[in-house]
């Protein structure tokens, strides 16, 4: 599986283009607050389509990976990090697409030390078929690469894509997009000497299937996350699902998206809000009117751990706003804030009240479009995101907005 059909699923399905109207230049008067920290390259020398989650450590520094770049042609993807003051980028890996990876997909994930722990979507053991499986890698400080584990595409799944997440022991949690034999794919766990244990195999209807996001952790051991597909409702193949995984490992199928008008295709993981709550985005469904992939564009939904979903917010054309991809964050009033991908793409906020402000409207120009993964934000309020295409080299930005 590679890249463009895993994080990037709202680049490939945003491919209606509307006209600018006059909302969308009053939004650009906002503009002040929106800086292009880096515009991708490209080449040998520079990646291009970032994708995931940023990460910022304690010196302002941003890290994160783009699917492609490192090579003449398309390349198989760099790990970066980017000053989050001057924009000064710095290429820290560059993947070859054999046994180290290929496709570089989802976030990453720092430990103490500052080494970085990541996915690729392909790459890794030569004998799975076509690119390879994929690879869960560490970067340490110094730039060296090591592969952790090669996914073999059998009972173990293939195609990494989403974020991991990683506990107090140096154990990893995620999911594979693939699961046996073209299978519905696998939530994984990975020890610290790289032994890996599938805590479930996702089967498609009634269950999940298809987790794009990563996983999130409670501090008793029980993860969770959602799968694109399966579960039920009018949806072909399903509308997708939230899911736990206790610590035993036993699964549990929190809610089924109906498509509407709760949603339809989770592909973001979700965000732990306290008090057993979750907060995500589905990218399609909600509302019946706004048909720009199948019925809905889409919603920000709360669930709980007895199964209980509100639909927060459903996004509708008059706004000329769609198509949630990215994943949810929060600031400490309980602000949510997240970004949208059809017309180019927006960054949105929606209040406690379920208030929506689009905070920066991308014009496809130097700015970017097309936003994927979640925002990240600072002490300050400041937020930070990657757009996959479009900047000055038409290959992906890393921007940032101030409050």
């Amino acid at each position: 599986m590679m890249g463009l059909t895993g994080n990037r699923k709202p680049a490939v399905f945003a491919a209606i283009l509307i006209a600018v109207t006059v909302l969308a230049a009053s939004q650009s008067a906002r503009a002040e607050t929106f800086k292009v920290l880096h515009a991708f390259q490209g080449g040998t020398s520079d990646g291009k389509s970032p994708s995931g989650k940023l990460i910022l450590d304690a010196s302002g520094n941003l890290y994160g990976l783009t699917e492609n770049g490192g090579a003449q042609d398309l390349g198989y993807g760099t790990v970066y990090k980017v000053d989050a003051t001057s924009g000064n980028e710095q290429v820290l890996y560059i993947f070859t697409g054999g046994a180290d990876g290929g496709y570089a997909s989802g976030g990453l994930v720092e430990d103490a030390a500052g080494n970085l722990y990541g996915t690729t979507a392909a790459g890794g053991n030569a004998s799975c078929g076509g690119n390879g499986c994929g690879v869960v890698f560490k970067l340490d400080t110094a730039g060296k690469e090591k592969v952790l584990y090669q996914f073999g595409g059998g009972n173990d799944g293939g195609s990494p894509n989403g974020d991991l997440v990683r506990d107090s022991s140096g154990n990893l949690y995620g999911t594979a997009y693939w699961g046996p034999y073209g299978g519905g794919g696998v939530a994984f766990k990975l020890n610290s000497k790289g032994h890996e244990t599938v805590l479930h195999l996702l089967t498609g209807i009634p269950d999940g299937e298809l987790p794009e996001g990563g996983l999130i952790r409670d501090s008793k051991g029980n993860v969770f996350g959602t799968t694109s597909a399966g579960g039920g409702g009018a949806c072909w193949g399903g509308c997708g699902t939230v899911f736990e995984i206790s610590k035993g490992g036993k699964e549990t199928i929190l809610y089924r998206f109906l498509g509407s008008p709760d949603g339809n295709l989770p592909f973001a993981g979700l965000l732990a809000a306290g008090s057993g709550k979750f907060y995500g985005t589905t990218y399609a469904g909600g509302n019946p009117t706004c048909t720009f992939y199948g019925a809905g564009c889409g919603t920000v939904f709360e669930v709980d751990t007895s199964g209980r979903e509100k639909t927060l917010y459903r996004f509708r054309p008059k706004k000329q706003q769609a198509l949630p991809g990215g994943g949810l964050i929060a600031d400490a009033a309980g602000n949510l804030y997240g970004t949208t991908s059809d017309d180019y793409g927006t960054v949105f906020k929606l209040d406690t009240k379920g208030n929506e402000t689009i905070l920066h409207r991308f014009t496809g120009g130097d700015d970017g479009c097309f936003p994927v993964g979640d925002l990240t934000m600072d002490s300050a309020g400041n937020l930070y995101g990657v757009a996959g295409e479009c900047g000055t080299a038409d290959f992906g930005t890393v921007y940032k907005i101030e409050p």
